[in-house]
């Protein structure tokens, strides 16, 4: 009941004029930041950082709120029209979104990915005011053997419904953990895969990774095949969903916020994990599996939902904990902290104003998006009415542009190019992108956590299992990993059973 009456507090303080316009201007600018391939939320909120100083903090922030909302829906966008994620969040949104944009139904993807940030959003914002202590004390006993079995099972899922094969699924993910080898052992300083490079000492960014891989890779995989095609401009096609694409969206659209949610506010979280695990819930749970890959739009419902829960449990760890769990987290505690607060478990007894601000301001972020973007759709969608050489120019143009603006850097560029052939050899022999970019993200995070777990046991493999978390985790890995050969042996049975029964029909008749 407190909770509650602090949100209607809070609602007072987000209502306001000025704290409205923040909150508009903050998606607009998030959104429009968020199409530009490369420029995720965190550099948003870094680059907009200096203009909010001459702001009170409450407004600031819930500028700071609009952003990351914005530019999380706005690398969608890019994702889905272009196949160029704007940020990691928005990769898995690629998958099956541009698939379905390259079929004419690019606006009926938008919509879907709006309402899922909408529907994710404001459940995760529910799940932030009901459950943030609870969720708080739960994240505080999640350990480093707990952590590396989640992401082995990012590892695992992912390399096991993507591609024609998990070989070379999983020849993907090798190809990704090695480049997130790239720079110097966290724990020895030594350098791994450098060439004697100090601007590879900080590793390869993420974004640079990401756009090579999608951005670049399919540019030079259409610029490759452009001979044979006519490369006429892609339909739009309808901007609204019909009735069997909302059969098909309301249950990811909730599923996705029930996944995304835990992974936000989990120290060490985010939306990378929950946005895949949401892809493969969604396939193995489809009655449309063989659209998966060519443009099921459940693929796109579930994920962007997660996403958008994710980034509101992002907020529990940060402002209970003061641990941020993303980038973004990371730039915003910086922000806190310029204006000499301190998040933590005492932040919601001496900034109350603030917090319950920022929390009521998450609620009016998310209409504000659903109803600045949902009427967009069709307005962004016709951007692949452009002849595909100028469309594919233009995704280049944006990408070195983005992946510039990473680092500052000319080198950035020559490893975007390198990234770009890699993604156009993995297209030409059939690998998935996707394991590649989660080997990246999640590579040197797993190897961290790992050396962790190994250090508090003095190297006992026992230490990787010792919580009954890990163990479940564990389990649900090997099954994943003995399904198929599961699956095999049932159907054998079943034919040697209807085999036999055929024989005694045939003897007996």
């Amino acid at each position: 009941m407190d909770s509650l009456n602090s949100l209607i507090d809070g609602f007072g303080t987000a209502l306001t004029p000025m704290n409205l316009l923040w909150a508009a201007v903050g998606v607009l600018l998030g959104t429009a930041i968020g199409v530009l391939p490369g420029i995720g939320p965190a550099m948003a909120v870094a680059l907009l950082l200096p203009v909010t100083y001459g702001l009170d903090p409450t407004g600031a922030f819930i500028m700071f709120a609009g952003i990351y909302y914005g530019a999380m829906f706005g690398g969608s966008t890019t994702s889905i029209l272009l196949n160029t994620p704007g940020e990691s969040a928005a990769v898995v949104a690629a998958i099956e979104g541009n698939p379905m944009a390259k079929a004419g139904r690019g606006a009926q993807a938008l919509a879907a990915a709006a309402i899922g940030h909408f529907a994710g959003g404001m459940i995760g914002t529910i799940l932030l005011v009901v459950l943030a202590p609870t969720v708080a004390s739960l994240a505080i006993g999640i350990g480093a053997p707990d952590y590396f079995a989640i992401m082995v099972l990012a590892f695992i899922a992912v390399t096991s419904v993507l591609g024609a094969s998990r070989i070379r699924g999983i020849a993907s993910l090798l190809i990704g953990l090695t480049i997130g080898l790239v720079g110097l052992d966290q724990m020895t300083g030594q350098q791994r895969l450098t060439f004697g490079s100090l601007h590879l000492a900080d590793g390869v960014d993420v974004v640079i990774v990401a756009v090579g891989l999608f951005a670049i890779g399919e540019a030079l995989w259409v610029a490759a095949h452009l001979r044979r095609s006519s490369g006429k401009p892609i339909p739009v096609g309808r901007p609204w969903l019909g009735r069997a694409d909302l059969r098909r969206t309301w249950k990811p659209w909730l599923r996705g916020p029930v996944i995304g949610f835990p992974f936000g506010a989990i120290p060490a979280g985010g939306a990378e994990i929950p946005t895949f695990l949401s892809y493969v819930t969604e396939k193995r749970l489809s009655r449309h599996r063989d659209q998966f890959g060519k443009g099921a739009i459940e693929g796109v419902a579930g994920p962007e939902a997660a996403a958008s829960a994710s980034a509101a449990g992002t907020l529990v760890s940060m402002l209970t904990l003061g641990l941020p769990t993303t980038a973004v987290a990371a730039v915003m505690l910086a922000a806190f902290q310029q204006y000499g607060i301190q998040p933590g478990p005492l932040l919601f007894e001496r900034e109350p104003e603030l917090v319950w601000g920022l929390i009521a301001s998450l609620f009016v972020g998310m209409v504000l998006l659903l109803a600045l973007n949902l009427p967009l759709a069709p307005v962004w969608a016709k951007l692949l009415r452009i002849p595909r050489p100028y469309l594919y120019a233009g995704i280049l143009f944006f990408a070195a542009v983005g992946a510039y603006a990473v680092g500052g850097e000319s080198l950035d560029l020559v490893i975007l190019l390198v990234i770009g052939l890699i993604g156009f050899g993995m297209r030409r022999y059939g690998l998935p992108v996707l394991p590649a970019v989660i080997g990246v993200i999640l590579g040197p995070a797993a190897e961290q956590q790992l050396r962790r777990a190994l250090q508090i046991s003095d190297g006992s493999v026992s230490g990787l299992v010792n919580t009954p978390f890990s163990v479940t985790v564990y389990a649900i890995v090997a099954l994943i990993v003995a399904w198929p050969l599961i699956a095999r042996l049932v159907r054998r049975r079943r034919g040697d059973r209807n085999g036999t029964e055929d024989a005694r029909a045939v003897s007996g008749g």
